[in-house]
């Protein structure tokens, strides 16, 4: 029952996080249209292919949240265990890359240098909550076993779980 809740909470959270970006999205591209800015068509393919990966990344990340982690992606509803599963194998942050994938990937296909922009600015705000709050408050929340996942695992460039820096 406790996985079954933290997963309708996800699922509102996530729902949430998805209209904020698509709105803000929304916004930044009346930029483009207002100063007649497009990217070349050619970066369409690629870009869909980036949004579906981000997206895919992105929901395995919530789906580990929930079942390892019995939690959910919101600071204020966070795991109640380190999640070392999945994605979080191989990379510290992969919700984050997700995210950004799925939003640098629309960009893209919808031919906007706004929006990518707007990601490139959501990957510096989220750099900057990882590296000043999140990582800070997990250290202390969870103490060695953190930290110890912390040194066996890359902040963002992903790296094949097991091997040793």
């Amino acid at each position: 029952m406790e996985r079954a809740f933290a997963a309708l909470r996800a699922f509102i959270y996530v729902t949430g996080f998805v209209f904020l970006w698509g709105w803000l999205a929304r916004r930044a591209r009346s930029l483009d249209r207002a100063l007649g800015l497009e990217l070349p068509s050619i970066l369409q393919l690629p870009g869909a292919v980036l949004a579906a990966v981000g997206a895919l990344l992105t929901l395995s990340c919530v789906v580990a949240f929930v079942v390892k982690g019995r939690g959910t992606p919101a600071l204020f509803d966070a795991p109640r265990e380190v999640v070392a599963a999945g994605p979080y194998r191989w990379v510290r942050n992969p919700m984050y890359v997700g995210a950004f994938s799925l939003l640098a990937g629309a960009a893209l296909l919808l031919r906007s240098p706004s929006v990518l922009g707007l990601a490139a600015v959501a990957g510096l705000i989220a750099h900057l909550l990882v590296v000043f709050v999140e990582e800070p408050g997990l250290a202390r929340r969870f103490g060695e076993t953190f930290e110890a996942y912390r040194r066996d695992t890359p902040r963002w460039v992903p790296r094949k779980p097991g091997r040793s820096r």
